[in-house]
């Protein structure tokens, strides 16, 4: 069977930046699903975009669908002859195959046999395929929001202007969006408006690169990484390159040129922050620092043209970043026109939650829990307070109105300009870490506090109204809230009970829709998280399971068992162990047993050699354990009961637990609750098998 490499192109005006990468993966998948449902063989598949095209490139897709051999299977035998003549289902059988009774076979089924018929289908070309997969493919992309241009009914994210569909040399007659596919794609908007042929589909990044146009994203991307750091090189200085800016940047650009320009060095007696993001948000320029690692004033922009005369572009960007920073300078200089203290006024018309009050009554709400952890981590708790009832005031300044990502930031700075003390500010900043899985946390005891107490108070009212979240609905980001505690929590070392503080945070609230149960439904969800941050350490879902299984509320001792019981399970004698413990749960379960008994072994009803070795074995390693586990020295105590591997193994060898004499049967119970027993002090194993 023959193959070529496919193209498929659909020009059209300037795409939305942040859309492009969905649309562009999304493109690709969909034609390769269709092919693959199709049965029609290929290799590799190639996402290209520009903010001026989407396009799929497939090599080695073969010409058309694999011959197919297929069987029908018509009336019974009985029923299709009788004295030896056809009946008028056997004729309507074959006429319904094209053909003659004559011409039909018999089928053997262990129902019996039946008049049926076989035939070679025959494979569709690709040609006749692809029109309707293509036009499927356009139909399910992810487009964000739909519009019509003219008088035309089209709809799709931007007005369409050309379509290129080529197999190998030749055109696949196809019509998508009211276009016809053809071989003509188009070069860069201004260096290369001309139509170009495409000879071939293998010729399309070589054709739009000499077109000024660089289709493969990934090559465009990195083109602008290297050019930045080239640029802040020339300049002495280290450029930030922040990613999801280099992934926008580089879906305003078809062929990048970096250019270097420069601002009035007086813009930076505001803080660099505000700077960065006026220079991020608005006109999407790259950062310089300079050795001490301070902002430089300078900047580094993507051209979307090689200009003849690059000072004409640079001058004019310079020119439209001045009133931007100005800008900056004016709000920044407004706000320290009041007292961060002065906003708190302004909060209570600030709606945190309509349910649940302003951010006034959060700030209130924040700042007794703050206190109180501040207190049980060795904490200061007045500047714990202090900062809670900061913690949300500049959010309702002229700057972070303007910048919402500059909240936290820019309290830190009003707080420092109004005297607050260190521990405060400082807190002000932190109190949004970690932003996500991976993020630092707070590195201080007051922003530690206040980071705490701001999340478990959203927790506990958000599920104390009935809004916990739901499939991908999580308006008000509780997994990253509860992620968040997690991280604190274990990273910080504070051997804090979740139960507790939950309980904490719900007394701040003089009634909830849904009160009742409430700590116990945040306390199973925040647990359950735990999940996710056990796969981020590289720690098995059965481990994870293991502990999760015990009653353990604090998040640093969940974590300190998760690890050890992960130690544990590499050890050749886990499985074993595992495997045993799993067997005692479904016996005691079986029976009826407590298995958190307390009842003591009978000696005396031990008759068994192996379950007397295995009674002293469990003796011996309870007095070895019962220190290492005061400790929370739960690997050490978990290496100390895998010496039960042995004896286990004979015992379960050799005594029959379900003996007919009751006493020493329930004294056998007895005495498997007690190994058991062991391993609950840490994990159930048994959830490793």
């Amino acid at each position: 069977m023959a193959s070529n490499t496919l193209l498929v192109e659909l020009g059209v005006e300037e795409l939305p930046p942040g859309a492009i990468d969905a649309l562009s993966d999304a493109f690709a998948a969909n034609i390769a699903e269709g092919l693959r449902e199709a049965e029609v063989g290929f290799d590799q598949v190639h996402a290209y975009a520009t903010p001026r095209r989407l396009a799929v490139q497939i090599s080695a897709l073969e010409d058309r669908q694999p011959d197919r051999e297929i069987e029908r299977r018509g009336p019974a035998l009985g029923a299709a002859f009788k004295e030896g003549e056809p009946t008028k289902a056997a004729v309507g059988f074959a006429r319904s195959c094209g053909v003659e009774v004559d011409q039909l076979i018999q089928l053997e089924t262990d129902k019996g046999t039946w008049l049926g018929y076989r035939f070679t289908q025959n494979g569709e070309t690709v040609d006749a395929l692809l029109p309707e997969i293509i036009a499927k493919a356009v139909a399910a992309l992810p487009v964000p929001k739909y519009m019509r241009w003219g008088a035309s009914r089209i709809e799709f994210s931007r007005p369409v202007h050309w379509l290129v569909v080529l197999y190998g040399r030749d055109v696949v007659e196809t019509r998508v969006l009211g276009l016809d596919a053809g071989r003509d794609t188009r070069g860069h908007r201004f260096h290369a408006p001309e139509p170009i042929a495409l000879a071939h589909a293998e010729d399309y990044l070589s054709a739009l690169e000499g077109a000024y146009v660089l289709a493969n994203r990934e090559h465009r991307r990195e083109r602008i990484r290297s050019q930045v750091l080239a640029q802040a090189e020339t300049l002495n200085a280290t450029a930030v390159i922040d990613e999801t800016l280099l992934v926008e940047v580089s879906g305003l650009v078809e062929w990048p040129v970096a250019l270097a320009g420069s601002f009035d060095a007086r813009f930076l007696e505001v803080p660099a922050e505000c700077l960065v993001s006026s220079m991020k948000a608005n006109q999407k320029y790259f950062h310089l620092l300079d050795d001490a690692g301070k902002l430089k004033p300078a900047f580094i922009t993507i051209a979307n043209i090689d200009s003849r005369d690059p000072r004409q572009v640079i001058e004019g960007n310079e020119k439209v970043i001045r009133p931007r920073l100005a800008d900056a300078v004016f709000f920044y200089e407004a706000d320290l026109g009041r007292s961060l203290a002065s906003r708190r006024d302004g909060l209570a018309d600030v709606t945190f939650q309509h349910q649940l009050g302003s951010l006034a009554d959060k700030s209130d709400r924040n700042e007794a829990l703050a206190r109180t952890i501040a207190e049980r981590i060795g904490g200061n708790s007045e500047h714990a307070g202090r900062a809670a009832q900061l913690a949300k005031c500049d959010l309702v300044t002229e700057m972070v109105l303007e910048f919402p990502e500059l909240q936290g930031i820019m309290g830190y700075y009003y707080a420092q300009h109004d005297g607050e003390p260190d521990a405060v500010a400082q807190a002000l900043q932190e109190q949004y870490l970690p932003r996500f899985a991976s993020d630092q946390i707070p590195q201080t005891a007051t922003g530690q506090a206040l980071a705490l107490a701001d999340r478990l108070d959203t927790l506990i009212g958000i599920f104390g109204i009935g809004q916990r979240p739901s499939g991908t609905k999580d308006p008000f980001a509780l997994r990253r809230a509860a992620i968040g505690v997690l991280n604190i929590l274990v990273k910080a070392e504070l051997d804090l009970d979740l139960r507790v503080l939950l309980e904490q945070a719900a007394t701040q609230y003089q009634a909830l829709p849904q009160a009742e149960g409430v700590v116990e439904d945040v306390l199973d969800y925040m647990l359950d998280r735990f999940r996710a941050w056990a796969q981020e350490e590289g720690i098995a879902v059965e481990v994870y399971l293991a502990v999760r299984a015990r009653p353990v509320t604090r998040p640093l001792d969940f974590a300190r068992r998760m690890r050890a019981v992960q130690a544990f399970s590499q050890r050749e004698e886990a499985t074993a162990l595992a495997a045993a413990n799993k067997r005692v749960t479904n016996i005691l379960t079986k029976q009826g047993h407590d298995q958190e008994s307390v009842v003591p072994v009978d000696s005396r009803l031990l008759q068994e050699p192996a379950e007397q070795a295995l009674e002293k074995a469990l003796e011996e390693r309870r007095e070895l354990t019962a220190p290492l586990l005061a400790e929370a020295r739960y690997r050490e105590a978990l290496d100390a009961l895998a010496a039960l591997r042995e004896p286990v193994d004979t015992f379960f060898d050799e005594v029959m637990v379900m003996t007919e004499n009751e006493a020493v049967r329930s004294n056998r119970l007895v005495l498997l609750a007690k190994l058991q027993g062991l391993f609950l002090e840490v994990a159930d194993i048994g959830q490793l098998q």
